[in-house]
């Protein structure tokens, strides 16, 4: 009994065995019999999409992967590519931020790519200009797309390597530029941002002829509900350019410095009503979204109870 059972155990051993290799060999032979084909041509897509406003160039990208023309993909061998040789090759390109290359099942090289995306766009004190991105990557101005980005003027290095005091200011940048962008009231309002001598913030805005004192860039989200504050109900009450210079960087106020030349009336009354049509239009859309989902706006345009005192 027990030299039957070992004979059924080595015959069930071998029938595996066979299988096994006859599945390893049907693997190899499907593997070399796909790389003796040719490439039938490429593919891309950037950020998920085949086609759209990428700021990428497709002759850009099709240069990255050739050398600029000196080799070729449509009908080479598909076992000649090294893919993970061309994946790095094209993250060496200023905007790419990843790369994923794979043949797929009718020979096309599929290439997908994530753009770098821009998140401010720069002045130096010197007037040189660049974008940063999501990662405080600096980026070239784009000559294909006209971005609309929150911009930023005064910023003091030059060089791509950054100091302990420049990585600091340079996120200070990337979190305002982020809330004023996320915030389609601010990110019409604050025509830019001027970065002082001190590393301190003035906001020159669209509507209103008054300077926007901001300081180091601390607590963003409570200077701009006191901001918000102040020109919902005073500004609105006494006329926008009433005020020259507004300070929302103290706590638990807001300081307003009364200009000493006053604009004509016409002018204030015209700049109040464009600053209330800018909230309205805010609050309709945030109310619209609201009522799509069925459910209450979370962060309301004006909140007091973090407003602070406002001084005249």
């Amino acid at each position: 009994m027990a030299l039957k059972r070992s004979i059924r155990k080595a015959l069930f051993i071998s029938l595996w065995t066979v299988l096994g290799a006859g599945t390893l060999v049907l693997l190899v032979a499907a593997i070399r019999s796909r790389n003796d084909k040719t490439c039938k041509g490429i593919a891309i897509q950037v950020n998920g999409e085949s086609k759209g406003k990428w700021l990428l160039d497709r002759n850009d990208i099709i240069n990255q992967l050739t050398s600029n023309g000196k080799e070729k993909i449509k009908g080479r061998t598909i076992q000649t590519f090294d893919l993970q040789n061309l994946e790095q090759k094209l993250e060496k390109h200023i905007w790419i931020k990843d790369a994923e290359l794979f043949f797929d099942n009718n020979e096309t090289l599929q290439v997908r790519l994530i753009e770098r995306k821009p998140l401010a766009r720069v002045f130096t004190s010197m007037g040189n200009s660049f974008y940063i991105d999501d990662d405080g990557e600096r980026l070239p101005l784009s000559e294909r797309l006209t971005l609309k980005l929150p911009l930023f003027t005064g910023y003091p290095s030059e060089k791509p390597g950054l100091r302990s005091a420049d990585s600091n200011l340079l996120r200070t940048v990337m979190d305002l530029s982020r809330f004023i962008a996320a915030d389609s009231f601010w990110m019409a309002q604050i025509a830019q941002v001027d970065i002082t001598p001190s590393r301190n913030f003035e906001m020159v805005p669209t509507v209103g002829n008054h300077v926007i004192e901001f300081g180091d860039g601390k607590d963003i989200d409570k200077r701009f509900r006191k901001l918000m504050t102040f020109y919902t109900r005073v500004l609105t009450n006494t006329g926008i350019d009433k005020y020259e210079r507004i300070n929302v960087q103290y706590d638990q106020q807001v300081l307003g410095i009364k200009r000493t030349t006053m604009i004509s009336r016409a002018d204030s009354v015209r700049a109040v009503k464009n600053i209330n049509d800018m909230i309205r239009s805010v609050h309709d859309m945030q109310q619209a979204a609201a009522d799509s989902s069925n459910i209450n706006p979370s962060n309301p345009l004006v909140n007091g109870a973090d407003a602070g005192n406002t001084t005249n």
